[in-house]
């Protein structure tokens, strides 16, 4: 019987793009292996197999046979990236490039003198191409077999023909009685070598330390917490705190398990997890959320989850897991690195044969040809897309959004109509008094009319009695006691209120009220309770669901950037008109059912609109599952979750708009990315055949090709979403 298992892995060796597709190409030919990707700035491959059919250990050792180094990542909190450091092969590597370097500089302005004498250079090139270039050679020999050629092929195929070009020129031509020590490149050998590897350790350290959010994730728990142990407090490392522990953060101090608050009182920034940037007030009972900051006050809390099961360390799981996946523009990259290294060979042998045949020197030749083969390295190509994956994904998980993968944001770029839910998503979901009439000849006062009726209805469970209630109580209002207390079913609740007399609290036919006939909109669509002293009406309360406070600013984003918006809902059809009539929606739909909510949308997309879906209901996971990319409020339905491509930490339409530029900035940069890496190629290979680039400034060049992907990217960070 089959069992599918994902896994998770790191990939140690890799150089280019061209890398992550021999390893894709290799797992996904396997029989077991239903998907395999490999994020080539992140490191990391995804592969869902077979458990059945093969293990976790087979896995590994494919990729190993492929020429690379796999790690495991096991089921709990990523851990945060160590610093990279310049290792020994690289500061060597760069110190013998220096008096080449000072050498190329003085043959710039005619002093030969500068460079080195030429067996100086052939040992210093000797050590670089014999012991410090072993890893390109590796890198070289395993894409070869793995029948793809990546940059380590271009790298040591120009630097290895122009070292041994030298020595030959060195030792055999010279030995026939020519000027062989004049004619030697020794420097390109060297400097190529060196400017690709300083290039590539400024790559790495910029994805590790930079482009991903994780590590900031990270610094969000302490490392060290005061637990109370038998009556007295004492630090210890967080990993040593177990469930049911209790805990005290004062201010300043970040919260370090999701739990309860027991004692104390404070404000804690939540702004990490929901993208709220106003801190919450905190108390007795108060949940409390892992990485959190105490601004004000002191919490003593209880740890109820730890770890990977904090709302942090989910959302830093789905994090990880997000950004490595692919986006579907990623295949663009993926296609042409495929057969770009093979095309690039054959270029630099025509680049040869040319030049070698239109100026009649060989040696110029070579020169041209080795400047193609290091001009024309993909690495930038190969980072444009995932680059910008990962810095997109952390600033929407930074703004409280949590995609389930690249596909998603990719998709919520493209998004022209958003089709929302009334309840829950537009509204509070939640019944309080929107409008009170009162007669004319009121005796009573409206602060009265409120005491009077939260004294019956604190008798009663009704939504519409515990709003009532409610009201009263945030009004600070003395409810008085009620007696004698009656219910009739379907019809209200009456009881006695001494110095009032018999009041009745519920439906206008109970309580002999008949409201004036202009009364405002709000009373045709709202639930009516009525108040009677004695059997005379003495007001009513219209109780409607009323809007979130960004609900209308959600919506007028909306529609300036171009989205067409939609509310649909199974209320009924005056409600959802008035709603709509508040917030500026033209086409709303009431008495919706889950069916007719999918199928709706389903037409839509037939109509060609790129459509979002935003529920948290049960009956939303329909219209949820038919959108183009659909968002779900957190703590919402488990189902709606599930279904939805991505979830929004606060029940907010503006962080909905939010996703969506971000998702719509991220593309753009992504399209950017690749315009630069293609653009940088397509100038650059005609100019080094050419000769106008020497293969020196052409290792130069590639090198920040790759930076400057990686720095566009970077850029997302400051983008200001409106």
């Amino acid at each position: 019987m089959q069992q599918n298992k994902k896994i998770a892995i790191q990939i140690e060796g890799m150089t280019c793009q061209s890398c992550a597709n021999r390893i894709e190409k290799v797992l996904n030919r396997k029989y077991f292996v239903s998907e395999a990707g490999v994020n080539f700035a992140a490191e990391e491959a995804h592969v869902a197999f077979d458990s059945s059919q093969a293990s976790e250990q087979d896995i590994l050792t494919i990729i190993q046979k492929a020429g690379f180094n796999g790690i495991l990542k096991q089921n709990v909190l990523p851990s945060a990236p160590n610093e990279t450091k310049i290792s020994p092969r690289l500061w060597l590597l760069l110190f013998i490039n220096i008096p080449f370097l000072i050498g190329m500089i003085g043959m710039m302005f005619n002093h030969h003198s500068w460079m080195m004498p030429p067996m100086w250079q052939f040992v210093l090139a000797s050590i670089v191409q014999l012991w410090l270039a072993i890893p390109f050679y590796k890198g070289a020999i395993g894409s070869i077999r793995g029948g793809l050629a990546n940059m380590d092929v271009l790298v040591s195929t120009g630097t290895l023909v122009i070292y041994l070009y030298s020595v030959f020129m060195l030792f055999y031509y010279q030995s026939m009685g020519h000027d062989g020590a004049s004619h030697v490149y020794f420097e390109v050998s060297v400097m190529v070598i060196g400017f690709v590897s300083l290039g590539k350790f400024l790559e790495e350290r910029t994805k590790k330390q930079s482009l991903n959010s994780l590590g900031l994730l990270l610094q969000l728990t302490p490392k060290q917490v005061s637990v109370q142990r038998e009556n007295h407090w004492e630090t210890i490392s967080l990993d040593q705190v177990k469930i049911g522990d209790i805990l005290r953060a004062n201010q300043g101090e970040r919260i370090a398990a999701d739990g309860v608050v027991e004692q104390g009182s404070g404000w804690c920034d939540e702004s990490h997890l929901t993208g709220e940037s106003h801190p919450l007030e905190k108390m007795s009972q108060s949940p409390v959320l892992a990485g959190a900051m105490v601004t004000q006050g002191s919490l003593i809390y209880r740890a109820n989850q730890l770890g990977q099961q904090t709302l942090l360390g989910d959302m830093m799981k789905a994090l990880s897991e997000a950004q490595g996946t692919k986006a579907p523009i990623a295949r663009f990259a993926d296609k042409v690195s495929a057969v770009f290294v093979p095309a690039v060979l054959l270029i630099s042998a025509i680049t040869f044969g040319l030049t070698w045949w239109i100026k009649g020197d060989w040696v110029t030749a070579l020169i041209h040809a080795v400047a193609v083969l290091v001009i024309a390295c993909p690495c930038a190509l190969g980072l444009a897309t995932p680059a910008a994956i990962m810095v997109g994904m952390g600033k929407a998980v930074n703004a409280g959004i949590w995609f389930k993968d690249a596909a998603s944001m990719e998709e919520a770029a493209h998004v022209d109509t958003v089709v929302l839910d009334k309840t829950g998503t537009i509204t509070q979901g939640e019944l309080k008094i929107a409008a009170v009439w009162q007669p004319q000849s009121a005796i009573y006062s409206e602060e009265d009319l409120y005491r009077i009726a939260a004294s019956v209805e604190q008798n009663a469970n009704h939504p519409l009695a515990k709003a009532i209630v409610l009201a009263a109580q945030e009004k600070s209002l003395e409810i008085p006691t009620a007696l004698s207390v009656h219910s009739e079913v379907g019809m209200g609740i009456s009881a006695h209120i001494e110095g009032v007399g018999l009041v009745k609290v519920g439906k206008p036919t109970y309580c002999d009220l008949t409201l004036p006939d202009n009364m405002p909109q709000i009373w045709q669509i709202a639930s009516i309770v009525a108040v009677s002293v004695d059997n005379s009406p003495i007001g009513a309360f219209a109780l409607a669901d009323s809007l979130k406070e960004d609900s209308l600013q959600a919506i007028q984003r909306l529609h300036q950037h171009n989205i067409d918006v939609v509310m649909m809902s199974g209320d009924q059809q005056s409600v959802v008109d008035y709603v709509a009539q508040q917030v500026g929606v033209k086409t709303a739909k009431g008495n919706c059912s889950p069916r007719e909510k999918a199928a709706y949308i389903d037409t839509l997309r037939q109509q060609g609109k790129v459509v979002a879906m935003v529920g948290d209901g049960v009956n939303d996971a329909p219209a949820l599952a038919m959108a183009n990319v659909s968002f779900a409020m957190k703590s919402g339905s488990d189902v709606a979750e599930q279904t939805a491509s991505a979830t929004l930490m606060q029940h907010s339409v503006d962080q909905l708009v939010d996703g969506l530029m971000i998702s719509r900035a991220t593309l753009k940069n992504i399209k950017q990315n690749l315009f630069f890496a293609l653009i940088y190629n397509v100038l650059g290979i005609p100019l080094a055949a050419l000769g106008y680039l020497s293969p020196v400034l052409a290792g130069a060049a590639m090198a920040m090709s790759s930076l400057s992907v990686l720095s566009n990217a970077l850029r997302l960070k400051r983008v200001k979403i409106k």
